[in-house]
């Protein structure tokens, strides 16, 4: 295989579950080619860094090889390796998450009658 358009690459290797949701990443600047915005059919070369975006982090693969058709997962991950830094920055962006999340004090039970009327004045700023 000599070539792949950037959005047939990334449904191939199952970064997004179609090419149209692929394609519309591409054009909305989400996905970065070697450092820069690319377009939809910007050919993928092995070798290249790209930056896909995937739930709340931001994953930087290098290109392996190159494939049109959309595969089995075991063989979709032969395609890119992430880099380093992108492992290290999302292990550590989750640990922030999962930190943070702590803090965070859930309340035991929905507000009542009174309490709903409370946050409503207080949230429309009339303090009556």
């Amino acid at each position: 295989m000599d070539s792949v358009r950037l959005d047939k690459w990334l449904w191939a290797a199952r970064f997004f579950k179609t090419r149209a949701l692929a394609k519309q990443a591409i054009e909305g600047g989400k996905v970065h080619y070697n450092g820069g915005r690319a377009k939809t059919s910007k050919t993928v070369e092995v070798g290249a860094l790209i930056r896909v975006p995937q739930g709340w982090d931001i994953l930087e693969v290098e290109v392996l090889a190159l494939s049109d058709q959309r595969r089995g997962a075991p063989e979709a991950r032969a395609l890119y390796r992430e880099t380093e830094e992108s492992v290290a920055r999302r292990e550590r962006e989750a640990e922030a998450r999962r930190l943070t999340n702590q803090v965070m004090q859930h309340p035991l039970k929905r507000p009542d009658k009174k309490q709903r009327r409370d946050i409503r004045r207080f949230k429309e700023g009339n303090e009556d």
